[in-house]
């Protein structure tokens, strides 16, 4: 094959010109190969005005990712990578058949070229160009070539070959049926180690303890044991999957390349989480020792408020009540400021992605938390203002109940029917409060009233209610129950009646008790008690007193007519 010659100018000139592009250091084009040959001899050119040396382009001839030669120069319009390409092609179609014989490279001169053959095929031609970009001689560079292609040729063939895809197949029904025994012993070996594992529950399993207290019972552990056995079977099956199938690929040339190719999918990032977990190592031990160390402040000072809740340890102006909400604002001051330690040692702290996501989370918060944030404060201010403690009976609005627990977002009332109700703390501080426990403290004053007709002697009426306040269980004698009159009303008079109790729990039952006597110790005076919208006719009624109270031979009075002289005055 001829190829075409270029005049020697222009090969001059085209250099000339990339040596006029090249800047020098202070910025002025120098033609660098005319100044190097007027230099004088054993004078060294500086380093700025040196001729750059042109790297010519060349390609590389691959087979199977192995880089056999390149190849520098074109021919006529096929550029280096061109000639490479199509050097590539022909020597697959040699190797790839495994029915061909493999014949050895002869080299055949021409006037300007060394052409490599094989059979009747011509693989490629060295010019003289390629043997002085080389720096070798044409024959000398075909013979080269001819020894890479030849080695290269014989192993790849060998892949190829009939014998090698007989074996390849023999060996993947080999490691097939390594695979199924494998997961057949699985089948078999695992769920017989659950079985034992059962059959140890609450025997050879013992629950895990400290002293007297229960760490993890035995079910518990061996519910344990049997999901990590369960584990076990699923990695080690995981694990024989993912070796056979690269074994299996490797061992036919066509998916060889896919072998390794299934591999990195799992390797590459296996890899790249043990390097990335190896290089936060430093930052998990920060975070460890935070952690550590906020878990034992915690520990302490639950300790100090739970012995000032004691009384053990006392504070001027700090009640023992406040021991137990202050350390819950001081347990989240402390994880809130355990947060902010941490956060910047978290994996990926300083991506945006992770800024994003933090700042979203605390919009949606400050929108999604303003009643949350309401309650709070409030559960705040009720636990220093001491309105109220666990265990007092209370009305908070219209609920009236005892108060089994509080904290900062809500109260809990347990009412007289046994109904709990919870009650968020914003509600609570904007409601009116009545505290029947510290009332008691002084002696909570219980009062009912009464209506009594004007012909009954009030001096009577007060006898007979203190008398039925001091027969009430549950009502204190010192100080002594007192009587009001509320009012003097068109057909009676309102009294009403005052107790002191030291028992605010027991208020229904005692009111209940108090009226009970009231009826009782009237009925047994014969006194009326009026009703607001009763009155009486005497003449041939009826008086409304139980009939167990009144005389054996009582009998309802007839009515009586006054002659109507007497009702004119005598002048």
């Amino acid at each position: 094959m001829r190829t075409r010659r270029y005049p020697r100018i222009a090969v001059q000139a085209g250099v000339l010109a990339l040596a006029l592009a090249v800047p020098t250091a202070n910025g002025r084009a120098q033609v660098d190969t005319a100044q190097t040959q007027q230099a004088p001899a054993g004078q060294q050119q500086p380093a700025a005005q040196q001729t750059p040396q042109v790297e010519p382009d060349r390609a590389a001839v691959t087979l199977r990712g192995r880089t056999l030669f390149f190849v520098q120069e074109r021919i006529l319009s096929f550029t280096p990578e061109d000639r490479a390409r199509a050097i590539a092609e022909r020597l697959e179609r040699l190797y790839k058949d495994p029915l061909s014989s493999l014949e050895p490279v002869n080299l055949e001169e021409g006037e300007s070229t060394t052409d490599l053959v094989i059979g009747d095929r011509v693989i490629m031609s060295v010019t003289e160009r390629d043997a002085r970009a080389a720096g070798r001689s044409r024959q000398e560079l075909a013979a080269e070539y001819a020894g890479v292609i030849e080695s290269t040729l014989q192993e790849l063939h060998k892949q190829y070959s009939l014998t090698s895809l007989m074996l390849g197949a023999l060996y993947t029904l080999l490691t097939l049926a390594a695979v199924a025994v494998i997961l057949f012993l699985f089948s078999k070996v695992f769920p017989r180690v659950y079985a034992k594992l059962d059959a140890w529950r609450d025997t050879r399993i013992p629950s895990l303890r400290i002293q007297k207290l229960t760490l993890a019972s035995s079910s518990r552990l061996t519910d344990l044991l049997i999901w990590l056995a369960k584990a076990v079977r699923v990695a080690a099956t995981v694990i024989v999957l993912y070796i056979s199938l690269p074994l299996v690929l490797g061992f036919f040339p066509w998916t060889r390349g896919y072998a390794a190719t299934v591999f990195r999918f799992i390797s590459t990032p296996v890899g790249a989480v043990v390097r990335g977990f190896v290089a936060y190592l430093p930052n998990l031990f920060f975070i460890a020792v935070i952690l550590l160390v906020t878990y034992y402040v915690i520990k302490f000072t639950k300790l100090i408020f739970t012995e000032i809740g004691k009384g053990t340890i006392s504070l001027p102006g700090f009640y023992t009540g406040w021991a137990r909400p202050t350390f819950k604002i001081v347990r989240l001051l402390i994880i809130a400021f355990t947060a902010i330690a941490i956060f910047p040692y978290l994996p990926g702290a300083g991506s945006d992605a992770f800024k994003g996501v933090s700042l979203f989370l605390g919009i949606l918060f400050s929108l999604g938390s303003t009643g949350a944030i309401a309650n709070l404060v409030a559960g705040v201010v009720l636990t220093y203002t001491r309105a109220f403690e666990i265990g007092h009976r209370v009305k908070i609005s219209d609920t009236v109940g005892d108060v089994t627990d509080r904290t900062l977002l809500a109260t809990y009332v347990r009412t007289t029917k046994n109904v709990d109700i919870t009650v968020p703390n914003a509600m609570v501080l904007g409601s009116h409060i009545i505290n029947y426990s510290t009332s008691a403290q002084t002696g909570l004053i219980l009062h009912t009233g009464v209506t009594i007709g004007y012909d009954v002697p009030w001096k009577q009426v007060h006898e007979l209610l203190l008398a039925a306040a001091r027969d009430t269980e549950n009502v204190e004698e010192d100080p002594a129950p007192f009587v009001l009159q509320t009012s003097l009303d068109d057909f009676y008079v309102s009294y009403e009646l005052n107790a002191y109790t030291d028992k605010p729990q027991l208020m229904a039952k005692t009111y209940s008790e108090l009226h009970q006597n009231i009826q009782d110790k009237f009925s047994e005076a014969g006194v009326e008690i009026m009703s607001p919208h009763f009155s009486a006719v005497r003449d041939g009624h009826q008086v409304n007193i139980p009939q167990q109270y009144l005389p054996k031979d009582y009998a309802a009075p007839g009515f009586r007519f006054t002659p109507l002289q007497n009702l004119v005055p005598k002048s």
